[in-house]
């Protein structure tokens, strides 16, 4: 797997402060994407032991609520076994703490994928530009869903996260 950036301290892409992995690879293209740098599969760098210590280890702080994963798109199926691999290695080391997924996919489309067990919240959806709104949180496009996956999986349906922001 290749990505681009390991964010420390992040507020924007979910609950808290966060560490985001943001990984190369995605399908979707949406129109006005805010991070085509990330569409190709071979861009960026390849995440390797370093990486992984870098994620991890700021992760791990007190301070951070859990970490994020986006990009590109972390559920492109040549990212899906590698990032399975990590949700399910922080949430051994860090079980208190949340893990966030952006993607293009609908839930729907990934529901029955072997990382949903590991994610407490996904945020779906393509991005749809005439839908932008700048005053939703965790999200750019009023399509995309927040939803709390653990509560999902119980119900068997859609349950939207409640946001505290």
């Amino acid at each position: 797997m290749r990505y681009h950036n390991i964010t420390h301290d992040d507020m924007l892409n979910g609950e808290g402060l966060r560490t985001v992995l943001w990984v190369a690879g995605c399908t979707h293209r949406c129109e006005n994407c805010h991070n085509p740098i990330t569409w190709d599969i071979e861009g960026g760098i390849l995440f390797d032991d370093s990486a992984e210590r870098e994620l991890f280890g700021e992760g791990g702080k007190g301070y951070i609520s859990g970490i994020t994963f986006s990009g590109g798109d972390p559920l492109h199926p040549e990212n899906r076994e590698e990032i399975t691999r990590l949700a399910r290695l922080y949430k051994e080391k860090h079980p208190e703490k949340s893990i966030w997924l952006y993607t293009g996919f609908m839930w729907e489309e990934v529901s029955n994928l072997p990382v949903m067990q590991y994610v407490d919240v996904l945020v779906d959806g393509r991005f749809v530009d005439e839908l932008k709104d700048p005053q939703l949180h965790w999200r750019g496009s009023s399509n995309q869903r927040i939803i709390d996956v653990k509560a999902t999986l119980e119900k068997g349906e859609a349950v939207l996260y409640e946001c505290e922001a």
